[in-house]
């Protein structure tokens, strides 16, 4: 079994900064993309920023220049630095992982985290 566990939610007044980690536990070969996406209410989840093992980033357009994804190989951890964070922001934010347990890769989430960010 994979789990992966986000931590670092919490609220913000608009212009401030946040920072979330997700750490990935279990049966871990090796970790391929790991990724953040976000969930507002009443709207489809969406991608939010993603790195590669070799770390390579893509991010969405909304965020492009306010939200920094990185990762520690060695840790099975991904990061999100989130600064100039606006009201739209707000949503739960996910993590997932592609994940090689040996046998197979599999796509992992996490559970979420809150982030609220108030005008």
């Amino acid at each position: 079994q994979v789990q992966l566990v986000e931590s670092g939610g919490g609220l913000v007044q608009a212009g401030g900064s946040l920072g979330l980690s997700c750490a990935a536990s279990g049966s871990i070969f090796s970790i391929n993309a790991m990724g953040w996406y976000r969930q507002a209410p009443g709207k489809q989840r969406e991608l939010v920023a993603r790195i590669t093992s070799g770390g390579s980033t893509n991010y969405a357009d909304s965020v492009k220049g306010r939200f920094t994804i990185s990762r520690d190989n060695a840790k099975n951890t991904v990061y999100l630095q989130m600064i100039s964070l606006k009201p739209e922001d707000t949503a739960v934010y996910y993590c997932n992982g592609l994940v090689n347990n040996g046998v197979y890769v599999g796509s992992y989430w996490g559970r979420g985290t809150q982030v609220t960010v108030s005008s």
